[in-house]
């Protein structure tokens, strides 16, 4: 019986010969990309790129402000030609494909679809998955395939590897931080990763639209369930009054899992679609990916995400009954 190293090490291999034998390579991952998708997207373009490989990134939301110091940033594009050019397409952070957006029924189509994940996939839809739920961050895994194929890991493609682990790991302090995260994290640093450069970029440069925007949410924090559960609310009408987008709510969960006292953080944000996104973070007690995924979303023990359809007093209702209930 293959044991989870054995299957990985043989997913390697074949996505390895891929690479060998195509030329023309698509990288898509989710819509709203945060740091693991991107930095995980771009090194691999950077690392192909390398090999005189032809490639094209596509992601249907455009790289986040906070994100635009990356180098190679500036290859993601929103706008994407006939997908059929391509020998093969690599979906990473995905663990289902529709979290693609428009990009998802085209993608069936191709001759080889790659998934790189490292959360549970349920859709089972690439030809090869590279997937271990194990690792930190997709960027985890990527570093490995890079490793595989022989790819130099320049400065450049070691800031996009580092920070696509250390915005995944909450900066090392989640619970999915492990040796390997940290092994990992120290050769990108010899390769050429700046960590204070990274951070800064990240966490000590808010655009002042996030900082009016959080004034905001911080009005609507509440504490519940003898102050285990903790929530905070954005609203279109915020983001308009702020001047914000919804990428400024970026890490805004993370200020209420913070809190001393709350086991677990949701952050409800509206969407132009009459959807709100929720985001669930937890201190361990609770497995929120659970939660999440009793809504259709997924994601790790301690950090998930789904989409509600419905007025906030509708979707809290039902969150809460479910976290209640876990």
């Amino acid at each position: 019986m293959l044991t989870q190293e054995m299957l990985a090490q043989e997913m390697l291999t074949r996505i390895s010969r891929i690479v060998a034998e195509c030329q023309r390579f698509l990288i898509t991952s989710h819509v709203r990309p945060d740091g693991d998708a991107l930095g995980s997207e771009i090194a691999l373009y950077l690392a192909l790129r390398s090999m005189g490989k032809e490639v094209f990134i596509y992601n249907q939301d455009s790289v986040p402000e906070t994100y635009g110091f990356l180098p190679g940033s500036e290859a993601v594009s929103g706008q994407l030609g006939d997908v059929n050019g391509y020998d093969a397409i690599f979906v990473l952070d995905c663990s289902e494909l529709d979290r693609v957006g428009r990009l998802a029924e085209a993608i069936k189509k191709a001759r080889y679809v790659i998934n790189i994940d490292h959360h549970v996939t349920r859709g089972g839809f690439a030809d090869i998955c590279l997937v271990d739920p194990d690792a930190s961050s997709t960027g985890e895994l990527v570093y490995r395939l890079l490793k595989e194929i022989k790819a130099e890991v320049t400065p450049d493609i070691a800031v996009n590897l580092y920070t696509a682990i250390l915005t995944d790991t909450g900066s090392f302090h989640y619970s999915n931080t492990g040796v390997e995260s940290f092994r990992i994290a120290a050769e990108l640093v010899a390769a050429g990763a700046d960590p204070s450069v990274i951070a800064q970029n990240i966490y000590e440069s808010n655009p002042l639209a996030k900082v009016r925007l959080f004034k905001k949410a911080i009005q609507t924090l509440e504490l519940e369930w003898d102050g285990k559960i903790g929530s905070m609310s954005v609203f279109q009408q915020m983001l308009r009054e702020a001047e914000a987008k919804t990428e400024h709510t970026e890490n805004f969960v993370d200020f209420v899992r913070a809190i001393k006292g709350v086991e677990v953080a949701v952050f409800y944000t509206e969407m132009e679609d009459s959807f709100f996104k929720v985001s669930l973070r937890s201190k361990g007690l609770i497995n929120v990916e659970k939660i999440a995924g009793h809504f259709g979303g997924g994601g790790h023990p301690n950090a998930a995400a789904c989409r509600i359809y419905g007025d906030l007093e509708y979707v809290r209702s039902h969150v809460m009954r479910a976290i209640t209930g876990a």
